[in-house]
């Protein structure tokens, strides 16, 4: 695509990036075919195709973006499916957090608007005050008609009851059952800490069952997604640098043969630190090395052989594919492995590419396109009859459950019921 950026932006090192990913694309519309809000919508500019055509335009002409551009950006999920289908290899990902920051210091957002992201990023990426905010969250029904109409379905989505806290996943050491075959480090997440403790507690169990040693640095903190997809690039950094030494200093200590996710968004987060810290000369080699050992836990689990399984057999298990996990990730086929080796009969959800509506934040600051593809995926679910829906990500987990009477649990609760670790609470006894 031929460009032509404005004098006074070409020297910007942000619009360098964008330019030559614009160059890239063809125009040729592929990515309209398999991206969630085109197809809600049928509007050119609520696809990738026109939103790069948008972003060109600020960047060539130079102009203050309107509102409603800003919107058609905001509308995008990042769920990462125009990418895999795009035969051009355009990294509209890196088009588009390019484009988030500039176009927030562009346009300015309705007060509302402002507030609930402020709410967000400052609570969200700390388990503390996200229980707490949560705890608290019955008085803020109470007084719902006192909230701005906008922050209303963030409290709809807050759940009434919270589980309790882990009891296996805690900072420390756990060692590895027999032998020790591996060292890994498990990033435990932030709002998972809080929604889903269970899913870290099933996590250790597994790979502690099958060889691994795991460690859960006592100053880990939020991988910095959130608050990057939002543009608030220098908060996420901090996060994000924190996180590089935590992690380096463990690889410079005793040594870690992976960095372990089971929260599928976080990973395709931190598999960026190298180069979001490219140019940073105290992070860059740093973060090189830290994001070279980042693995999804279906992936170190396949590698370290599943082992005998004990229960389960013959239950109907419809996988659901996380877009950070087989779009971000490029991971599809391991956890499906994995949990047929387990036992389980594995069902394949139609328009498994189609994104679930979570994505992030992006269900609580755009809760209208969020509740269509919410609706969409659990009637695909649904079509299939499963006893059970499995993901490998935590907003999906919680987003689909809003959905469905089927019950959700994540990848790991099975394949660690099906070794010889508990029952998941949701999964029906037969």
């Amino acid at each position: 695509m031929r460009t032509d950026i404005a004098p006074h932006l070409s020297q910007d090192p942000g619009v360098k990036v964008s330019e030559e990913i614009l160059r890239a694309c063809v125009h040729c519309g592929f990515c309209n075919a398999t991206c969630p809000t085109y197809l809600l919508t049928g509007n050119e500019l609520e696809g990738p195709r026109g939103r790069i055509y948008l972003i060109k335009n600020i960047l060539e002409k130079g102009f203050k973006p309107s509102r409603q551009t800003l919107q058609h950006i905001d509308n995008c999920l990042g769920c990462l499916a125009c990418e895999t289908t795009c035969p051009s290899g355009v990294d509209y990902s890196r088009l588009l957090e390019e484009a988030r920051p500039r176009l927030d210091k562009l346009v300015k957002r309705p007060f509302s608007d402002r507030l609930l992201r402020a709410i967000l990023t400052r609570l969200l990426p700390h388990s503390g005050r996200f229980r707490f905010a949560l705890k608290m969250s019955g008085l803020g029904r109470a007084f719902s008609f006192l909230l701005p109409k906008n922050m209303k379905p963030l409290l709809a989505m807050a759940p009434k009851r919270l589980p309790q806290a882990a009891t296996v996943a805690k900072p420390g050491v756990v060692p590895a059952e027999g032998e020790r075959r591996l060292r890994v480090a498990l990033l435990t997440g932030c709002a998972q800490q809080v929604l889903g403790p269970q899913i870290n507690d099933a996590s250790v169990r597994l790979l502690t069952r099958l060889g691994a040693e795991v460690v859960i640095p006592k100053d880990m903190g939020c991988c910095g997604a959130l608050t990057f997809h939002m543009g608030e690039r220098k908060r996420s950094r901090k996060l994000m640098a924190h996180n590089i030494e935590v992690w380096h200093r463990e690889l410079e200590g005793e040594g870690l043969d992976a960095i372990v996710l089971n929260t599928s968004g976080c990973g395709t987060a931190v598999r960026e630190y190298d180069y979001i810290f490219r140019h940073d000369p105290k992070l860059a080699d740093k973060a090189r090395v830290v994001t070279e050992r980042v693995r999804d836990i279906s992936e170190v689990v396949a590698d370290l052989g599943l082992g005998e399984a004990q229960e389960a057999a013959g239950l109907k298990v419809a996988y659901h594919d996380a877009c950070s996990l087989q779009h971000g990730q490029k991971v599809k086929d391991a956890p499906r492995q994995l949990l047929r080796a387990a036992g389980f009969e594995v069902v394949e959800v139609p328009e498994a590419h189609i994104c679930c509506g979570s994505a992030g934040t992006y269900n609580m600051l755009n809760p209208a396109l969020a509740q269509q593809l919410q609706a969409r995926k659990a009637e695909r679910i649904e079509q299939v009859a499963p006893q059970v829906v499995a993901a490998g990500n935590i907003g999906c987990m919680e987003q689909i459950a809003g959905g469905t009477r089927v019950p959700v649990v994540h990848t790991v609760e099975l394949l660690d019921w099906a070794t010889g670790g508990p029952r998941p609470a949701s999964v029906p006894r037969r």
